[in-house]
């Protein structure tokens, strides 16, 4: 029998494990939305790893993709502070600042091109998501491809990701502390949850850090009565990415993800594609750094 396998209903992809009879990842495909995986489960199917729209951030959606300042200036940083997070911007100051994917996950900035599974059983399955990055008069800024793959790792999981993005223009990404592949779990001052990065660097401490990878472990809802309260996702840099080691955003509530654009701007030339891969294993228990460790040499040589 395989161990995953796949199924396209509606707007969504289902990645189901022998383990049981829900999936332990989805993948949302709205034609209006930008692409994101929610809910993220462990193996053991108890809880999700993953939140959609906390009242913290309510435009995090669980796993997703977003850039904050596509084909803006180079302004002074003080231009940015201010008015960053106003919706009143004069139309000079919103052309300096740039377009904000990240913040916006709807249709007036998305839309889907196509989105399918790759291989549908196995020990490997794959799907792959297409999605245009559209500017004001709905004219495509950039294609960005999201391919994906799960397969197993002991009592874990690993989802491997190759994010391509197609300049149909001239793309330019500001500086900014965020922006890019970023993951958001269900935390709660009251439980507490801890981040570590490769380099021994413990929350706040790993923000705006370069490291091989961040991991974040906390107590899941719905999982207060097994041994394993506590699970885990871990985020990789692959070495052949830009600036590898990558610059990382680490929030207050324990929100990751690697960013390029946290010290400098970066451009991707008209017709031509950037590429990016990550690994993200998902563990029932507490972060374990020699495991990690393992599993990111093997993710290094693949």
């Amino acid at each position: 029998m395989p161990t995953f396998s796949a199924k396209k209903e509606d707007n969504k992809i289902k990645i189901f494990s022998t383990e049981n009879s829900d999936p332990v990842v989805t993948q949302n495909i709205l034609a209006d939305h930008r692409p994101f995986l929610h809910p993220i489960c462990p193996i053991d199917g108890v809880g999700e790893l993953t939140e959609y729209s906390p009242g913290h951030h309510p435009h995090q959606t669980g796993l997703y993709w977003g850039f904050t300042r596509v084909n803006g200036m180079d302004v002074d940083k003080k231009i940015v502070d201010e008015w960053f997070y106003k919706s009143d911007k004069p139309a000079n100051i919103k052309e300096q600042i740039g377009r904000d994917f990240f913040h916006n996950p709807g249709g007036d900035y998305w839309r889907l091109n196509e989105a399918n599974v790759l291989v549908g059983a196995g020990d490997i399955v794959r799907w792959q998501s297409t999605y245009d990055l559209i500017d004001e008069s709905e004219k495509t800024i950039l294609t960005e491809t999201q391919d994906w793959s799960i397969k197993e790792y002991g009592a874990a999981f690993m989802l491997d990701l190759e994010w391509q993005g197609l300049a149909r223009k001239h793309t330019k990404i500001g500086a900014f502390p965020y922006g890019g592949l970023f993951l958001r779990m269900p935390y709660r001052k009251e439980k507490g949850g801890v981040v570590l990065n490769s380099s021994g660097q413990y929350g706040l401490e790993a923000e705006g850090r370069p490291a091989r990878w961040v991991g974040v472990q906390m107590p899941i809802p719905g999982r207060e009565e097994i041994e394993l309260s506590n699970c885990s996702v871990i985020i990789m840099d692959h070495p052949t990415n830009p600036i590898y080691p990558t610059p990382w955003r680490v929030d207050g509530q324990l929100g990751i993800g690697p960013c390029r654009a946290i010290h400098e701007s970066w451009e991707i030339k008209e017709k031509s594609t950037e590429t990016f891969r990550h690994r993200l294993m998902v563990v029932c228990g507490e972060l374990d750094h020699n495991q990690i460790e393992k599993s990111w040499d093997d993710f290094a040589i693949a």
